[in-house]
């Protein structure tokens, strides 16, 4: 089996080893395979940490992104790539022993252009915050039918698989990872993999563990930028916001309603009131059924509320910013 992995890098000391050494624990040799860590020039230790796996390891690079954002580390690699199976990786990540031959065997055998595994959502730290977060991106009313990450019984076609294993021809077929989105350019590639007639499977026999932010603000930036991007996504795609992207814009645009009317008394908003303690009593209800304590239990809904709120803006934000106004300017701060 011949492999070329790419994985983004920035700012990772404290996910890079652990990335690493299961990297190193597959069930292959790495004779004809490589790694490439491709840098955006990281201010931490973790350039150092690599370069001592690269004393060891002759099949493990680094490559340099000054310009730091995702989709250019991603298309370096893509170019820079020797072999015809390429796996994009993640740095928070850790991958089991059988996750690069099982999915080769899969792309091949069942001729479709991405496969992935489940993510499953593991604390970014220690303690009740880093706990909860992992939880809310676990559960379904988090983040809705998304199966790899809530899970899945068989294989089965998706529009979206973490990460993923790709022909190199699908690179030469549709081009490389859109350079204009700091967030979501694997949901456009996906997109476009659909779009020309192409087939992802999520492969549920094969686990990631991903170690999810470990802070609120960075919890609530990354989804803030989730949602801020999908809607150039859609636009770039021309398709529709989804049923789990629609319930986060509809609860903000709901908020932002019952404020309005209740500051100028227009007419009764009742209603309106009715549908925001409708989604206080499902995140209650959904807190109860995951959480371990009553301390998680309590945390969980301010949670939701912060991923939904988050999303939701950052989702009105991208309608009025790339659809409306039609501006072309995508620069955000990087979160890490």
């Amino acid at each position: 089996m011949k492999i070329s992995v790419i994985c983004p890098v920035y700012n990772e000391e404290k996910y890079i080893s652990n990335c690493i050494d299961s990297l190193l624990k597959q069930d292959f040799e790495w004779n004809d395979s490589e790694i490439l860590l491709i840098d955006g020039m990281s201010s931490d230790n973790s350039r150092r940490i690599i370069g001592e796996y690269i004393e060891k390891y002759p099949f493990i690079r680094l490559l340099d992104n000054p310009q730091k954002i995702t989709p250019i580390s991603l298309n370096i690699g893509v170019l820079e790539a020797i072999n015809d199976i390429i796996f994009r990786i993640d740095a928070h990540t850790t991958y089991p022993p059988n996750y690069f031959s099982i999915l080769s065997k899969h792309l091949v055998d069942l001729k479709v252009d991405n496969v992935g595994g489940v993510c499953r959502t593991l604390p970014g730290g220690k303690g009740l915050i880093p706990e909860c977060i992992a939880k809310v991106m676990s559960s379904i009313f988090g983040v809705g039918n998304s199966f790899f990450r809530i899970g899945a019984k068989k294989i089965r076609e998706v529009d979206t698989v973490p990460f993923g294993c790709f022909r190199r021809s699908v690179f030469d077929r549709i081009g490389l990872f859109d350079e204009e989105l700091i967030r979501n350019q694997d949901d456009e590639f996906n997109g476009r993999i659909i779009k020309n007639g192409g087939k992802i499977l999520l492969i549920p026999e094969v686990v990631i563990e991903y170690f999810a932010r470990d802070k609120i603000s960075k919890f609530s930036k990354m989804f803030y930028q989730y949602g801020f991007f999908k809607p150039l996504v859609n636009q770039k795609l021309g398709t529709a916001l989804t049923i789990r992207q629609f319930f986060p814009l509809v609860f903000v645009l709901l908020l932002i309603s019952v404020s309005f009317f209740t500051a100028f008394q227009l007419f009764e908003y009742q209603i309106l009131l009715l549908g925001i303690c409708s989604y206080l009593i499902l995140a209650f209800a959904f807190a109860i059924k995951e959480g371990d304590n009553i301390k998680q239990i309590l945390l969980l809904p301010v949670l939701f509320f912060i991923l939904h709120i988050s999303y939701g803006w950052g989702y009105l934000r991208g309608i009025i910013r790339f659809v409306i106004l039609r501006k072309s300017d995508t620069n955000v701060e990087i979160n890490r």
